[in-house]
């Protein structure tokens, strides 16, 4: 299983790729700060890691209205890591 699923691209996290040299990226859950690390260095090698920060997103209720009535159920837990670069470094997302 990869550690890294996928980049995360929203207003907010574009704002802090700009000032602060901050990305996101939706990781698996049992990966360590260690290995976030480790996966994005390998990933990008120009580029080194300062810091990694983590957070679980909890569960939220979802409902929605069918022709059988209400449907209701919760979004997946899941993993988000912030990953602050050293300066001037390069652009992650200029591969894409």
């Amino acid at each position: 299983m990869s550690i890294l699923i996928q980049p995360l691209i929203t207003e907010k996290l574009t704002r802090l790729q700009d000032v602060h040299q901050q990305y996101a990226f939706e990781v698996a859950r049992d990966a360590t700060k260690p290995q976030i690390k480790k996966a994005i260095e390998e990933r990008y090698p120009d580029v080194k890691v300062s810091r990694v920060n983590t957070m679980i997103v909890p569960s939220k209720p979802k409902g929605r209205f069918t022709k059988s009535g209400f449907v209701k159920g919760r979004s997946r837990i899941w993993k988000k890591a912030i990953i602050t670069l050293k300066e001037g470094e390069i652009d992650l997302f200029s591969e894409i």
